[in-house]
């Protein structure tokens, strides 16, 4: 029953790196020792933060740039948000064999279930997310390589930073049953339990992390 966060003890490739949900994340395997590589459109940020995950954890840290799409028309929605998890789960498949307990972990989000027409690229896209997760464990499996999806909620990031502060005081938390808005380390954790040992027998599964949004029927 010893706890298994730290392992295996591969390096973590994690997309958006640089900050937001990916820096939660990438922060979370650092501090159980995770080696990680931070995959990011902003070169600067992404060193920059891995610098510092290396002199407060100590772990092996690098921050890479990657290139990008803006979302301006349905192709470049789907190619930000659903592409490249088909993509890099091909290229990445040898190495993922080759380490025994390796996992992908994929972001989708609670609007996949939800729906949502102020953004219906995003939320398509998030749909494919839970299905396109759903083939690569089939097909990852043969290879022992587990792959999960995490929704997220309404999560403080500075992304939603700008909503949460123009819209009125408690618009989210109103259809919250914890009544408040998640933290981005609330979902590092999960990233990184889903990643280690300790979640050795799961795969092809959604983890809903909203704080009781989905579920809420307040109006």
């Amino acid at each position: 029953m010893k706890p298994r966060l730290d392992t295996p003890a591969t390096g973590i490739i994690v997309t958006g790196g640089a900050s937001g949900l990916g820096h939660a994340s990438a922060e979370a395997l650092a501090a159980v020792g995770r080696a990680v590589s931070l995959w990011d459109l902003d070169a600067e940020k992404a060193s920059g933060a891995a610098k510092a995950l290396h002199e407060r954890y100590g772990v092996v840290a690098e921050g890479i740039a990657i290139d990008g799409l803006t979302p301006e028309s349905w192709d470049d929605g789907i190619n930000i948000h659903l592409r490249p998890l088909a993509l890099l789960a091909k290229e990445l498949l040898p190495d993922l064999a080759a380490n025994p307990g390796s996992a992908i972990v994929a972001f989708a989000s609670i609007n996949a279930t939800l729906g949502n027409a102020a953004n219906p690229i995003y939320t398509a896209a998030k749909g494919g997310v839970l299905s396109l997760v759903r083939s690569l464990a089939d097909r990852l499996a043969a290879d022992g390589i587990r792959i999960n999806s995490i929704s997220p909620g309404q999560i403080r990031t500075p992304m939603t930073q700008p909503a949460i502060d123009i819209l009125p005081e408690g618009f989210f938390e109103k259809r919250i049953l914890l009544g408040r808005i998640g933290e981005p380390e609330e979902i590092g954790r999960v990233v990184r339990f889903l990643l280690s040992d300790e979640a050795s027998y799961i795969t092809a599964s959604e983890f809903v992390v909203d704080g009781g949004n989905l579920s809420s029927q307040r109006g």
